[in-house]
């Protein structure tokens, strides 16, 4: 397994998309949408076909496997999808796993002291029959990490992964230059933010473009 700072010394200045799929109903309904597998809107695939990420044109594209991510992938990158060798597929990259909370709503399970615990830990404490968030959060570093590191073999330079929103943040807060705190990067359902590699050789650092 490549460590951080074999990545930072392999792949050199690389541009990178980090896009969340786009809306779903539960999306819709501000549900907490983890591990149910549904699939986009049709007006939120709509949107998509009109999106100018269409034009960035990666030379390989990482995805969540959930059915969201993966309509995302076609509809945005379809040369990347139809050929297959530029699209690769992640575990790590899927959404939190809820547990009990999963496809609820806040206010479905405001009254739950188990859910104000985790909500006064900011997340991070785990939730029962799911994930904590500290071990999501290292989940998703490791699994852009170990992406990286394959696309460093590939000399490739533009690259996109289309994952969830709380993959986005784990990634952000942990690489993004100047830092700030996890919940400072949400996104909107199929926006993005493009970010360039750089820093020391013992250090992956992503510098925001837009």
């Amino acid at each position: 397994m490549c460590s951080r700072m074999t990545i930072a010394m392999g792949v050199g200045s690389v541009e990178i998309l980090l896009l969340r799929h786009g809306k779903t109903q539960g999306n819709l309904e501000q549900r907490y949408v983890g591990r149910t597998d549904e699939p986009l809107l049709p007006s939120a695939a709509a949107e998509l076909a009109q999106s100018e990420y269409r034009d960035f044109c990666p030379d390989l594209v990482y995805t969540s496997p959930m059915l969201r991510c993966r309509q995302t992938a076609e509809i945005l990158f379809p040369e990347c999808v139809s050929g297959g060798s530029r699209l690769i597929v992640c575990g790590g990259l899927r959404e939190t796993d809820f547990g009990v909370f999963e496809y609820k709503t806040y206010d479905e399970l405001k009254e739950n002291f188990i859910y104000q615990a985790w909500i006064d830990s900011g997340g991070t404490v785990a939730v029962p029959g799911g994930e904590s968030g500290t071990d999501f959060r290292t989940r998703c570093r490791r699994a852009f990490l170990a992406c990286l590191c394959q696309a460093q073999t590939s000399g490739v330079q533009k690259i996109v992964f289309v994952t969830h929103g709380g993959v986005i943040m784990s990634v952000m807060e942990e690489f993004a230059r100047p830092r700030a705190d996890f919940y400072s990067w949400q996104l909107p359902n199929g926006s993005a933010y493009l970010v360039r590699t750089g820093g020391s050789a013992a250090a992956v650092d992503l510098y925001v473009l837009s």
